[in-house]
């Protein structure tokens, strides 16, 4: 079910993070990059408009698979550091700081399981989209490496960047 906004109109007593964080700092450069509808719009009707437990906001869950491919964390690490990184929190969605994890790690699982393989194809084709003209940039580099992974080689991945 997804969950209804809340309106805030009741002035707080602490400033935004739009206002107090750095906007020379990369993660809110890309928070302002990122086509946020597109996801809104896409994964809307994977869920059911007034049935069963309210879901997590599909900005927060992007976020959260933006910076863990980002950081190159597991599900787990960026649950955990999400408390604790006020930019990870503003290119998640939030407004204010918010000193707890938002989920659990194994909703991070249900999540990529609900989109499926063409909702990471959405989040990797606004990948290319910011950072289209970056392969003609000669400071780029692109790593192809191949890792050692339980047992088998996986590729790395590159989703998005931020500069």
């Amino acid at each position: 079910m997804i969950k209804k906004t809340e309106k805030k109109s009741q002035i707080r007593m602490f400033f935004s993070l739009k206002d107090t964080l750095d906007q020379n700092h990369p993660l809110y450069i890309l928070e302002g990059k990122i086509n946020w509808q597109q996801f809104e719009e896409a994964f809307i009707g994977l869920y059911c408009p007034n049935n069963g437990r309210p879901a997590l906001p599909i900005r927060l869950m992007v976020g959260l698979l933006i910076i863990k491919h980002l950081r190159n964390i597991s599900d787990e690490s960026v649950v955990e550091q999400y408390s604790e990184n006020a930019y990870y929190q503003y290119l998640g969605g939030q407004s204010e700081f918010v000193a707890k994890e938002p989920c659990e790690a194994s909703e991070l699982v249900h999540f990529r399981n609900r989109i499926g393989e063409a909702g990471v194809e959405l989040i990797l084709k606004e990948s290319i989209r910011i950072n289209g003209d970056d392969r003609f940039d000669p400071d780029v580099s692109i790593d192809t490496t191949v890792q050692w992974h339980s047992h088998h080689y996986v590729k790395k991945e590159h989703y998005l960047s931020y500069r």
